[in-house]
């Protein structure tokens, strides 16, 4: 297949530049598989729809502050931390790259400095940094990484958090579950819809764009995640008893559908690369939920790998005419 297949039209006044105030009051698109159709709610619903044999698995990663900003000779520079290699190393996004040549040491300011050990073939840079608590630097000086087409700056960086996040170490929020409130998760409990928990550090296979026009020469990065072995128990025993597995947000479904053989998932913590286009042949997730994607994504090509292209493409024209939110901080989709 090849890229152009995945692209489409969006005007900019689309792409939503912050999170709605109530953040369950986002339009949920529920698009039916089996029927090819295609229903309009609003995200607070969801208990309604779903039934009660659903089990949602949620990535409860959380978003660090990743992206440093600073001063570099007479202009700005920019690193955003990617993944973590060794103790106060990390592979990174630069700017400007040609600053940040093998060899060369960095000073960031009076309590960091840094050097490049390296370039990966992905381009990135591994940079050792050089300060007495890193972690605290971060926390202190660091600032929250949105996609480049958010233009304004987060005020809260808890906008750019789940309310369930938990584990630190993703740099892009798993955006799927902006939606869900207290209210929304009350609402299931009420109804005993299970909830399980896993983890995926959001890195650059995510979002990473793709560069070769055959889909299939595409080299996902890898990411950190976890499966424990309780919420694996747990999720084959529901399988087992025919209940629905909806993945919340494509790195969910990344972490399923790495630990799942014939059917049942096998615990594990480790990388994956794995990269979901159409013709995958789907292992274990039944559903899921889900934003609108970026055009010729690699998460595009997920969701119609899943849904069939042509009807992703379709609910995606439907969704401008009804005036959706996307990307990030946009609406919701739920796959059935």
């Amino acid at each position: 297949m090849h890229l152009s297949e995945f692209d489409y039209n969006l005007p900019k006044e689309f792409i939503a530049q912050r999170p709605l105030e109530n953040r369950d009051e986002s339009k949920l698109m529920v698009l039916n598989r089996a029927d090819q159709t295609i229903e309009h709610h609003q995200f607070f619903e969801l208990p309604d729809i779903l039934s009660p044999d659903s089990v949602l698995v949620f990535n409860e990663s959380k978003v660090i502050p990743a992206r440093l900003k600073f001063k570099l000779g007479n202009g700005n520079a920019e690193i955003l931390l990617i993944k973590p290699s060794s103790d106060n190393t990390w592979e990174c996004m630069v700017k400007p790259g040609h600053k940040f040549g093998p060899k060369t040491d960095i000073q960031i300011d009076s309590e960091l400095n840094a050097h490049v050990k390296d370039i990966t073939p992905h381009g990135l840079r591994v940079i050792k940094f050089h300060c007495d608590d890193f972690d605290a630097y971060l926390k202190k000086h660091g600032h929250t990484p949105t996609p480049p087409y958010i233009k304004e700056e987060v005020s809260d960086p808890e906008k750019y958090q789940t309310i369930y996040a938990k584990t630190e170490g993703s740099v892009a929020a798993p955006t799927a579950g902006f939606h869900f409130t207290d209210k929304v998760f009350k609402g299931l409990k009420e109804k005993g819809i299970q909830t399980e928990f896993i983890t995926l550090h959001v890195g650059l296979g995510t979002f990473q764009p793709v560069k070769v026009d055959k889909i299939t020469e595409h080299k996902m990065h890898s990411e950190w995640f976890s499966l424990p072995e309780d919420v694996a128990e747990r999720l084959n025993k529901a399988k087992e008893e025919g209940k629905k597995i909806i993945a919340v947000g494509t790195t969910s479904i990344r972490v399923l559908e790495s630990c799942a053989d014939n059917g049942v998932l096998i615990p594990k913590c480790g990388e994956t690369d794995i990269f979901i286009y159409p013709g995958y042949k789907w292992k274990f997730v039944n559903q899921m939920i889900t934003n609108f994607h970026v055009p010729k994504s690699t998460l595009l090509m997920l969701v119609s790998s899943f849904a069939n292209r042509d009807f992703i493409l379709k609910a995606y024209e439907t969704a401008k005419e009804k005036k959706y939110r996307f990307f990030s901080f946009g609406d919701a989709m739920l796959i059935k």
